[in-house]
C-alpha cells in the first residue's frame, strides 16, 4: 500500500487532488457528483482519480448504480500513517 500511495499522490500530476478526495471522503462518503462540486473539478477528472484510487484499493464503492458512494478501505485505514507522511511531502 505505501507504494501505491507514492505513486498515487507523490508520482503523477493529480497527486494533490486524489488526496483532497481522500480527505473529503475520511469525513463521510460521498458519491462523483458531490466530489465535483465540493473540490470545483472537473466532473470527468474526478472520475478519473476515484478509478485510479479503487483500482489501487484506496477506496470502495458501494453496489448501487446511480449515485454510487465511495468509501474509505480497511486496507487504507491500517496504512493512514503512511498517507500523512507522504502528504507531508507532496
Amino acid at each position: 500500500m505505501e507504494k501505491a500511495l507514492w505513486y498515487l499522490l507523490a508520482g503523477t500530476r493529480g497527486g494533490k487532488n486524489r488526496a483532497r478526495i481522500i480527505r473529503l471522503l475520511d469525513e463521510r462518503p460521498r458519491n462523483a457528483n458531490q466530489l465535483h462540486e465540493e473540490l470545483g473539478l472537473d466532473y470527468n477528472s474526478v472520475r478519473h482519480h476515484l478509478d485510479m484510487l479503487e483500482d489501487h484499493d484506496v477506496i470502495e464503492s458501494g453496489d448501487q448504480e446511480y449515485g454510487r458512494l465511495y468509501f474509505l478501505t480497511d486496507r487504507f485505514d491500517r496504512h493512514r500513517d503512511r498517507f500523512e507522511a507522504i502528504t507531508e511531502h507532496v
